[in-house]
């Protein structure tokens, strides 16, 4: 007579540890996935994005620095994110930013824009002209050149460098004297008036040469603006062009 054979207490316990903790090992390696494609966005972000910028802004300002050395007067460049190319204006150098802080500026204010330096709103006017010569740039990620918007103080120069001349702007508000909404567009008007009473530029007369600059009023997403206002006080010719000034 045969011996009857019990299953292995042991094995049948294993076994269901087994398919008890699969499904928490396989949440387990999903959520340190999840973690790690995380870190990995948040670097491309804070990081990458900078570096690449940074990248994209030397190569414009070296390419509007040979064209107006050689006379070109209207200059376009390929940037990231742009099936077209972008027309370069000028370069923006504040001092209070340190004495490497060089900008070029790009017409526009698309996303691609903004990664690849200051953009310049189109309704506004040109650098030195009558009115408002207003630009936007980020305050975190991509280049970030307003990240220390708030530092700015009244008095500060701002340097506009085009092709024929260099335009100095001096800060009539501070840097973080003015918060709006993003809505707020009569920050860009020609002369413009507070609809609040708060803070404006000092003098509201036709004729004027203004700067405005405009970015983010946080370093993360927020749907308000820090604003500053300027006026010009000097100009001279560019040491990079022999043409008469204008």
């Amino acid at each position: 007579m045969a011996v009857e054979q019990r299953p292995d207490a042991s094995a049948t316990v294993a076994r269901r540890t087994r398919r008890r903790t699969r499904p928490l090992l396989v949440t387990g390696i999903s959520l340190i996935l999840v973690g790690v494609s995380l870190l990995g966005w948040l670097g491309w972000e804070f990081w990458g994005t900078n570096w690449l910028s940074h990248r994209t802004q030397a190569r414009v300002i070296a390419t509007l620095h040979h064209d107006w050395a050689n006379g070109t007067t209207d200059t376009s460049v390929s940037i990231p994110g742009s099936d077209v190319p972008v027309q370069a204006l000028a370069v923006v150098r504040i001092p209070r930013f340190g004495p490497d802080y060089a900008v070029p500026v790009l017409q526009g204010t698309s996303a691609a824009v903004l990664a690849a330096g200051f953009g310049h709103y189109p309704s506004t006017a040109r650098p030195g002209q009558v009115g408002n010569f207003a630009l936007a740039g980020h305050r975190v990620t991509h280049g970030e050149p307003l990240r220390n918007m708030p530092d700015l103080q009244v008095g500060d120069r701002v340097l506009v460098e085009t092709r024929r001349r260099v335009f100095t702007y001096i800060l009539d508000t501070g840097g973080e004297a003015l918060v709006v909404p993003f809505t707020a567009t009569w920050v860009l008007d020609p002369v413009p008036t507070n609809p609040d009473g708060g803070v404006e530029p000092p003098s509201r007369v036709a004729g004027q040469r203004l700067i405005t600059l405009t970015t983010c009023s946080e370093l993360f997403h927020t749907d308000n603006r820090l604003v500053a206002f300027g006026h010009l006080v000097s100009s001279r010719p560019s040491s990079r062009s022999d043409q008469p000034s204008g």
